[in-house]
Parts: C-alpha cells; sequence; structure tokens
C-alpha cells in the first residue's frame, strides 16, 4: 500500500491537461536558440556585408572616375592657365607681337610642355596669326605665319568672331575642312594694359583634337572598363580608344560621331539603358548611372560625369561602362555566402532536430513505461536501454530496477486493488463501515485429491485453478482479498462504491461454475479426475480499510458478514456434495438480483458461529 499511496500522489499533482511531447519541445527549445542566435549573426553580418561591399565597390568606381575627372581636369587647367599666361605676357609686352619669330619661339615651348594640345595660335588686332602644330608623331611643324588676307583658313572665322571677346572661353567642337578633324579650342583674348585692359590687341587659341582626347582615354581605359567623354547635350562622341576608327565620318555637318556609328556596340545602346539609383551601390553624387546590356547579353553600368562638375564652358561629359560585376558579383557572392549560411542553418536544425530525438527517444520510452507502470502493467514496461547520456544512463538503469522489483512486489500484491485505489486518489485507506458483497470460494475434496500430486503438481493445479476464478472476479470488478491455500475470498462494493454489489458477484459466481466445467471437459479428456467447487456469498455492513501494524498493512474487509460467506462456502458439501458446482447465497443477496439471475430458495440453515439461522438460496448456474 505504501508505494500505491505514492504512485496515487503524485498522480493527482501532474497537470495532464496540456502535455507536449519531449521531441518536438527539445528540437524547439535548442533548434530556436540555434535559429535565433544563428539567424542574428547571419543578418548582422550580411547587412554589414551587404554595406561594407557596396561601399567597396562604390568606393572602386568613386575613385577611378575622381582619378580621371582629376587627370582630364589639369589637362584643361593646364591649357588656360597657358592661354592666360600667354596673353598676359603679350599684353604686358613680355613677347612682341610685332615679331613673330620671337612669338613663334616662345609657342614651340607652350607646346612642347602640353601633349594633349594639338595646335597654339597666337593672332594680333587685324587678324594675322601665327600657327604651331603638333605632328601626329608628336614631332612640332614649322610655324605657319598666315595674313588676315588667308580667310579661307579654317579658324578664319573664330579669329574674326572673337574680337568682341573679353573673357576666355571654351568654343564648342567644330569640324575644321582644311584639316578633316574636329577641335575643341580654347580662345583668351588678348586685352590692353593686362586683363584689366579693355582694348582688343589679340587673342591666344590652343586647340584639342578628338584625336588627342581619344588618346587620353585609351591611355586611362584598362581591359574591364572602358573611359570615353560625350557632349551630354547631343549625345555625341567626343573621344573613345577606338574612335580613329570611324574619323571619316566627321564632317561640317556631323562634326562629332553619333551613337549610332560609335565602334562600340554597348554605347551604341545607351539612350536605351535605364537610369539606376547610383546612391544605392555608394556612387557619389552628381553622377548619372545607367544599367544596359552589351551584343553578347551581358549587363553592364555606365557612369556618366553631371556637366556641372566638368570644367566650366566646356561641353564635355566624361564616362565609363563597366561590366555589372563590378559592382554585382562581390553582392552575388554574398548572397551565395547567405544562402550556404541558410543551408547550414537548416542542417543545424536539422541536428538540433537529430539531437532532440537522440535525447528525447530514452526519455520517452521511460514515459510510456512510467505510464504502464502507473497502470500497474509492468508485463508491458519495456526494457530500457543505456545511453551515451550519463543522466539519461541513470534513468534507464535506476528505471529497469524499479521495474524489476515491482514485478516481484506484485506478486505479491492485488493489482486489482492497487489499481482502484488510485483510480479513486486514495493515498492511504482508513477503515471506514460499508455494506460489501464477499465471497468465499474451496475445492471439495482437495486434501485428498493433492495426496496423490507431488509438490510441483499441487502447485501447479492450485496455480491453474486460482487464475479461472481470479479472471471471473476480475472481470466482473470485485477485488481479490486472499488466496487462502485453494480457496478465495473476494468482496465487492470497496474501495470503489458500488449501488448494487450483489449483482456483479453473482455474476462472478455463475462465471467461475462456467469456466470449472469448462476445465473438466479437458480434465477428463486428460484423463484427470473433474474438479467440483463450493461458493458462498453474503452481503451486509462491515469494516473495510487498511488494517494491520504500520509496517505491514492490508487492504481487507472484517466483521461477521465475511463469517456467514464462509459459512454458506461450508454448507454447500452438505446441500449437494456430490454437484461439481454449488453456489450458496444468502437473502440479501438474492433479494438484490431481481431478474438478473436464475436461482431457488432452499430454507433457513442453522451456520456455525450465528445464533440466527440465515434464509439460504442456491443460483442456478
Amino acid at each position: 500500500m505504501g508505494i500505491a499511496s505514492k504512485f496515487s500522489t503524485q498522480a493527482k499533482h501532474l497537470p495532464f491537461n496540456r502535455r507536449l511531447h519531449i521531441t518536438p519541445t527539445l528540437t524547439t527549445v535548442i533548434g530556436g536558440f540555434v535559429f535565433i542566435t544563428a539567424a542574428l549573426v547571419l543578418i548582422v553580418q550580411a547587412a554589414t556585408s551587404e554595406k561594407v561591399v557596396r561601399n567597396l565597390g562604390g568606393s572602386l568606381i568613386n575613385s577611378g572616375m575622381h582619378s580621371l575627372e582629376q587627370a582630364f581636369s589639369a589637362q584643361i587647367e593646364a591649357v588656360e592657365e597657358a592661354s592666360s599666361f600667354t596673353a598676359a605676357a603679350l599684353s604686358t609686352g613680355s613677347i612682341l607681337l610685332r615679331r613673330p619669330q620671337e612669338v613663334a619661339d616662345y609657342m614651340f615651348g607652350a607646346l612642347s610642355a602640353m601633349e594633349h594640345v594639338s595646335f597654339v595660335i597666337v593672332a594680333d588686332r587685324n587678324g594675322n596669326f601665327i600657327q604651331v602644330d603638333r605632328g601626329r608623331a608628336d614631332g612640332i611643324l614649322v610655324p605657319q605665319f598666315v595674313p588676315k588676307t588667308d580667310e579661307t583658313h579654317a579658324l578664319a572665322g573664330l579669329i574674326s568672331s572673337s574680337r568682341d571677346k573679353t573673357a576666355p572661353f571654351w568654343s564648342g567642337p567644330a569640324f575644321y575642312p582644311q584639316r578633316q578633324h574636329t577641335y575643341i579650342a580654347h580662345v583668351q583674348p588678348i586685352l590692353s594694359d593686362g586683363p584689366g585692359g579693355s582694348d582688343y590687341e589679340g587673342l591666344v587659341l590652343m586647340a584639342m583634337s578628338m584625336e588627342r582626347l581619344s588618346e587620353v582615354t585609351s591611355d586611362i581605359s584598362t581591359g574591364l572598363v572602358q573611359v570615353f567623354m560625350i557632349n551630354p547635350q547631343t549625345y555625341g562622341l567626343i573621344a573613345h580608344p577606338a574612335l580613329s576608327e570611324v574619323f571619316n565620318l566627321l564632317s561640317p555637318t556631323s562634326p562629332l560621331i553619333g551613337l549610332e556609328n560609335v565602334p562600340d556596340t554597348f554605347l551604341q545602346t545607351l539612350k536605351s539603358t535605364e537610369t539606376v539609383d547610383a546612391s544605392g551601390y555608394g556612387i557619389r553624387q552628381g553622377h548619372e548611372m545607367r544599367a544596359g546590356y552589351d551584343a553578347l547579353g551581358n549587363k553592364r553600368f555606365v557612369v556618366l560625369q553631371s556637366p556641372d562638375l566638368g570644367p566650366t564652358g566646356l561641353p564635355i561629359s566624361i564616362g565609363a561602362h563597366f561590366p555589372a560585376e563590378v559592382l554585382e558579383q562581390p553582392l552575388e557572392q554574398l548572397s551565395d555566402a547567405i544562402l550556404i549560411g541558410i543551408a547550414l542553418l537548416g542542417l543545424s536544425l536539422i541536428g538540433a532536430g537529430f539531437l532532440a530525438h537522440r535525447i528525447g527517444q530514452p526519455i520517452r520510452r521511460a514515459a510510456l513505461g512510467a505510464r504502464a507502470v502507473a497502470d500497474l502493467e509492468l508485463d508491458s514496461a519495456e526494457h530500457l536501454p543505456g545511453s551515451f547520456v550519463r543522466e539519461l544512463d541513470d534513468l534507464a538503469n535506476g528505471f529497469n530496477s524499479m521495474v524489476s522489483g515491482l514485478t516481484a512486489f506484485s506478486r505479491y500484491v492485488p493489482k486489482t486493488l492497487v489499481r482502484k485505489l488510485l483510480r479513486e486518489g486514495r493515498a492511504y485507506a482508513p477503515p471506514e463501515e460499508r455494506e460489501v458483497a464477499v465471497m468465499f470460494t474451496d475445492i471439495a475434496g482437495f486434501t485428498s485429491a493433492s495426496e496423490g500430486m507431488t509438490a510441483t503438481e499441487t502447485a501447479a493445479f492450485v496455480n491453474h485453478h486460482l487464475s479461472l476464478l481470479g479472471a471471473e472476479i476480475t472481470k466482473e470488478g470485485g477485488t481479490i482479498d486472499k488466496y487462502i491455500g485453494d480457496s478465495v475470498m473476494a468482496f465487492w462494493g470497496a474501495p470503489e462504491r458500488l449501488e448494487n454489489p450483489a449483482e456483479p458477484a453473482a455474476r462472478a459466481a455463475i462465471g467461475m461454475a462456467r469456466a470449472i466445467r469448462e476445465d473438466n471437459i479437458a480434465r477428463v479428456a486428460r484423463g484427470e479426475a473433474p474438479v467440483r467447487i463450493r461458493i458462498g456469498l453474503h452481503m451486509g455492513p462491515l469494516v473495510v480499510g487498511d488494517i494491520g501494524a504500520p509496517e505491514r498493512v492490508n487492504y481487507t474487509v472484517i466483521g461477521d458478514t465475511v463469517n456467514a460467506a464462509s459459512r454458506l462456502e461450508s454448507l454447500g458439501k452438505e446441500i449437494d456434495g456430490s454437484s461439481d458446482v454449488v453456489i450458496l447465497v444468502s437473502s440479501e443477496i438474492a433479494k438484490r438480483l431481481g431478474n438478473t439471475v436464475e436461482y431457488r430458495s432452499i430454507g433457513q440453515h442453522q451456520v456455525k458461529g450465528r445464533v440466527e439461522p440465515l434464509a439460504v438460496v442456491r443460483l442456478i448456474d
């Protein structure tokens, strides 16, 4: 009873209304921690890396564009400074316009220091000018002294129209027929008494050809990055590493190469490219970014300098186009890394699930076994295997030892009684008065029958006989109090309360009769003598509960009702000593059976131990 009480006490406190399974719970908890930790690291790493990668790619482009713009601006500034310095020298008399050879010598020196300048012209107020050209092989040609009367000269119109200018300016791209080429020129008026004067004395003109500018872009371009210069208003190409291939298309009406004739298949599609948010790639403000596809279907980006960032008055924008991979491949690699990270995270979750399953499996087996133990179904409690986890291994060993001990213990404790107490949630059963139906059974002539058996045969015979009777008692919800040799004492109405204990007790008695008769058929077939039994049933008030010393307690019934049931069983040999089954019950039992069981009265009988006779009834089985 002590062990049963402990089970009952623990069972009452378990919250069985909401239960979780260990494997999904462990998987969720472990996997959740892994997922949250890894996901946060992955998110932070992805966000940081994405920003770094974008800024890094943008920084490379920005650095390249800035270097290109700086290099071009330096050349432009050199032209402007040289023009300004020459005009100042001429206006102050440091160089005299009336001495053409002296002016030519000075122009030789200025031109030699500026490789990007194609030719230099110094004109006087009358339109006479001196011209020094740079040859294609970078050799400086002999100066030309052109009088004003030569109005067919390519630059005569520009010189003439510049007489009313007082500030330096850049001319737009212009095609000069005599040279069969397009130039961009910087014009610096020569004013009397220096830049602050107002009288026009002449001009200094320094021109850059498309060929020279294309050489600049060729020097700066690389295998990946193609640099070019373009007129932002007309989209005419001014400079490109391959522009020399189409110089023959230049004309007075087409001083620049149109996009449709550009020797660059990607630039031909410049107008159809789509604008891209440059800030998303870390490209600095003031630059336009576009995206398109080349003839092979490869994506490329174009970065165009804003005209506002270039030299003032110069209608040129510097641009560069390059494969989109320069900016996007690191992002794609980052995306691949993120996908790999997600895949590894998924593997971690699978591993967490596998680990949870391995940890949960022995616990789940222990839980199933504990449930079987709680129901006293010890035979169905599986042996738990050992585990590599110390605590789980200790659990398995402890559980297996507990089941072994309970299995041995249950042989001496009525399991049906313990189950009933557990169902009622009792920690102990103090004695109380109940109205209970009590049954006694006995084998007629057992003493003489057992004299011819060995001890082993006797034990096997008794165990088989008691198993037959016990099965019928259990089937009808009775409680087996004890086995007394070949006899059984059982009762109905405790520990659970029954409205009419007489009915299941009578059904159990009839079931015993049927089981004995069926077993006797088998015994006779084996040449063995049939078994005859007597059964006594009585119902009445008695004391039921834990009876005994503190160290040894039995759940049993005591009182006159027990004695009467025992006497009814003994009376059976007097009523009918030859029948295989005699079931005698008191009138207290009979009057509660109604029409459910057939019986007949056999009158009043005096039984040992009672002053008053008992009204005895025999059940018809």
